[in-house]
């Protein structure tokens, strides 16, 4: 079982399995210096699921502080996940793909909004088109 295997590996609780296809991920610092990864995420069942629910894995597999930029963590999340479905064996498809576009578009978008100043070379692809 993939979730199974995967909350184990990482350490991460599963707060509430989604029936919606979104997902959520947090750390909670306890008093007494104790760390829980929690997770809500979707059952892995399709590609699609898979690849949500490995996003969410994702944030806790490569760290909340590694990247400065949220926008950039949320790419490499992304890379994170699609590597782990095609390791399972399990291609991503058209609706994976379109939501990786999508959720970086989204993403680019905030962070420019919010007034980012420089955005990192490999998300200039998610910027949005003149029209």
């Amino acid at each position: 079982m993939v979730a199974g295997r995967m909350k184990l590996d990482h350490d991460i609780r599963v707060k509430k399995w989604r029936r919606s296809m979104s997902g959520c991920a947090w750390r909670v610092y306890h008093h007494d210096g104790r760390v829980v990864n929690w997770i809500e995420a979707p059952r892995p069942r399709t590609p699609i699921s898979l690849a949500i629910f490995l996003h969410e894995v994702g944030h806790h597999a490569i760290g909340f502080e590694r990247y400065k930029k949220r926008c950039e963590e949320e790419y490499h999340v992304w890379l994170w996940a699609l590597g782990e479905m095609r390791k399972l064996g399990v291609r991503p498809d058209g609706k994976v793909r379109q939501r990786f576009e999508l959720s970086m578009q989204y993403a680019v978008d905030k962070a420019m909004r919010r007034g980012l100043k420089r955005l990192p070379d490999p998300l200039m692809r998610f910027l949005p088109k003149a029209a």
